[in-house]
């Protein structure tokens, strides 16, 4: 069970290959072979260490984007898959956390079940699953598909996934490896137990040949924002990633979704709502103008044109006049909750089709903040303390140069003002996130009705 402290920030950090500018490959400073190079993904995690981040997050897709007029200009295709990556970078590191994405369409839930595993236990503890139902079509013909599942029945499907995923991480109790060299007993059968699941989507025997790490098993992390996203969050989730505008529609998410909790006989702290947020940090607010505007200048008009119609919901925007209002279109099976948000900004700042590409290329819907370090921290304090956040998912525009700024400038001031840690509380990503130890199901039963028996005796 964690240890009672005063309510700190949360700070993960979202590490894509160059960084979240769609043209930030194209930056001087950028480490444009970033998201096959082991060497740069090594100095962004010790980074992320050295400034005392809770965890570093990557998304990841299942498909190349070869959308008509960028194809070949953008940095999407030739990323590693990240469980790979962060088993290697739990090596280097000692405490950081470690969250990968990975999709309930289109993987098979026992190998996803054993690959987390694996990774939380030889990293001691600090895995997380961001569970995605994956929002691009272009997935379903690399998995023998004509079409990508409607929202409701992948949602559907989801749900299911999640509990077999769970119910094998339980597979072990945490005592049961004695590995007793001198009876020649290694394990105790009575504490491993088979899942036996049989559901509408899946039959899975069990149990996970996988020990249970450190934190009980991986952070179950999510990032919908429909109204099933959101509710699929309250029942499974323990960190929720975001993507508001204002404190206003922020704080309505975090009541939105903190409300739904206790329908799942869940307390409010038991998951975490982190808003993604990209900062762009000078030593004056005209330099962090100048530095913003430095990456809008290497936009080029097809791939920010590309970006928008994938926001929008797959589709092609190329035959509407770049100069007119975002037309109507019909409602995607896609990405719901990112198109949504797109109308929502077009329709509040009257932008034209070429004024929204540019406005996303950076956070692609997510929160831009631009200025000093403290000009930034202050909007960040506010939005900590009036209930619109328990912490951020950090977005660095180019890496590795924006993650330096983060931790050599933003970082300290939260310090400074006591909203954020300047030691790790413990070793694994529960422990530091604040999140209790999930106890094992069978152990819990186990211990329940012994209790019983006590009490009939």
């Amino acid at each position: 069970m964690s240890v009672p402290r005063p309510r700190q920030l949360t700070l993960g950090a979202f590490l894509p290959a160059a960084g979240h500018h769609v043209a930030a490959w194209r930056h001087p400073s950028a480490q444009a072979d970033g998201g096959g190079n082991l060497a740069h993904y090594i100095r962004l995690a010790q980074t992320a260490e050295r400034a005392k981040l809770d965890a570093v997050f990557l998304a990841d897709g299942l498909a190349v984007n070869m959308t008509p007029g960028a194809a070949g200009k953008t940095d999407y295709g030739g990323n590693v898959e990240p469980i790979t990556l962060f088993s290697a970078l739990s090596a280097v590191t000692s405490h950081v956390g470690f969250i990968a994405t990975a999709s309930t369409t289109y993987e098979d839930p026992y190998l996803l079940a054993r690959k987390f595993a694996s990774l939380d236990l030889l990293s001691g503890g600090r895995g997380g699953w961001n569970v995605v139902t994956t929002g691009h079509s272009e997935a379903a013909g690399n998995f023998g598909l004509d079409a990508h599942p409607a929202h409701a029945d992948r949602y559907e499907r989801a749900s299911e996934f999640h509990d077999v995923v769970i119910g094998l991480w339980d597979s072990w109790e945490d005592d049961a490896f004695t590995r007793d060299k001198a009876t020649g007993r290694f394990y105790d059968p009575a504490k491993l137990h088979p899942l036996n699941h049989q559901g509408t989507h899946f039959r899975v025997r069990g149990p996970l040949n996988v020990a249970r790490s450190p934190q009980g098993r991986p952070v179950i992390v999510q990032a919908g924002s429909s109204p099933a996203g959101k509710d699929f969050a309250a029942r499974t989730a323990e960190v929720i990633f975001t993507a508001q505008q204002t404190e206003e529609d922020a704080q309505a998410f975090y009541r939105d979704v903190k409300e739904r909790l206790p329908r799942y006989h869940r307390r409010a702290d038991e998951l975490k709502v982190m808003p993604g947020i990209y900062p762009v940090i000078g030593s004056s607010e005209s330099e962090a103008i100048a530095k913003y505007q430095e990456l809008q200048d290497l936009i080029l008009p097809e791939v920010g044109l590309s970006l928008l119609s994938t926001l929008i919901g797959e589709f092609d925007l190329s035959r509407f006049p770049a100069d007119s209002p975002l037309p109507e279109l019909p409602e995607t099976n896609n990405l719901k909750s990112r198109q949504t948000l797109m109308y929502e900004i077009a329709r509040k700042r009257r932008f034209t089709i070429r004024d929204l590409y540019l406005w996303v290329a950076g956070a692609r819907g997510h929160w831009t903040i631009i200025g000093t370090a403290g000009q930034i921290a202050d909007q960040l304090q506010s939005w900590f303390e009036h209930g619109a956040a328990d912490g951020f998912n950090l977005m660095p525009p180019v890496l590795p140069t924006g993650l330096d700024d983060i931790v050599e400038h933003l970082v300290p001031e939260l310090q400074r003002r006591g909203l954020f840690r300047r030691e790790y509380e413990g070793s694994t990503l529960r422990d530091n996130l604040g999140l209790e130890r999930p106890v094992n199901r069978h152990a819990a039963a186990r211990s329940s009705a012994g209790r019983q028996s006590a009490v009939t005796a």
